[in-house]
């Protein structure tokens, strides 16, 4: 866990350490950027959270698992030829899971319009998927460049859903 800034509390009042729970680290996987590495990615999330026993609502795990298909499908479909490998990152902490993929392509994607329903259209929508899934669950979401020219497209949502949240237990 990251602690920022230079002030130290006050003496007395320093927050107790959190023993961390078992389901706490980061996951890296690497895989060729191919169709058939986006199911695997889903799956290997799928297995890592149950694996982990995070404490991830099931529709927030399904949330989760769109987010990997599409962030990865993005990266197979259009860094590919700059980018022969994708990587995925998953963090998980005491309050949020974390899904993280990097290419080598130097183009920052961003959501598209959502077209009328007379104008047909069977691909583009992915980051809007996202962006409502990360919204829905009262998460975030970004894009960032790499040291190396590339970019990490990461999405964090909550592992409870805030009292404003839609997701919220009822």
């Amino acid at each position: 866990m990251e602690t920022l800034g230079s002030v130290p509390p006050e003496p007395g009042h320093a927050p107790l350490p959190r023993k961390p729970a078992e389901y706490d680290g980061t996951w890296r996987y690497t895989a060729p950027a191919l169709d058939s590495t986006v199911p695997r990615a889903r799956h290997a999330v799928r297995d890592l959270m149950r694996r982990r026993h995070v404490p991830l609502r099931e529709d927030l795990l399904q949330g989760l698992l769109l987010i990997v298909s599409e962030l990865v499908t993005n990266a197979v479909r259009h860094a590919a030829l700059l980018s022969p490998e994708v990587g995925l990152e998953v963090s998980v902490g005491p309050e949020w899971v974390r899904v993280a993929v990097e290419d080598s392509h130097p183009y920052r994607p961003g959501p598209l319009e959502a077209f009328p329903d007379d104008e047909p259209r069977t691909g583009g929508r992915g980051l809007l998927l996202v962006q409502a899934t990360v919204d829905e669950a009262g998460g975030r979401c970004d894009v960032e460049h790499t040291a190396s020219g590339g970019k990490v497209v990461w999405a964090a949502l909550p592992l409870r859903p805030s009292a404003t949240s839609p997701l919220r237990p009822r």
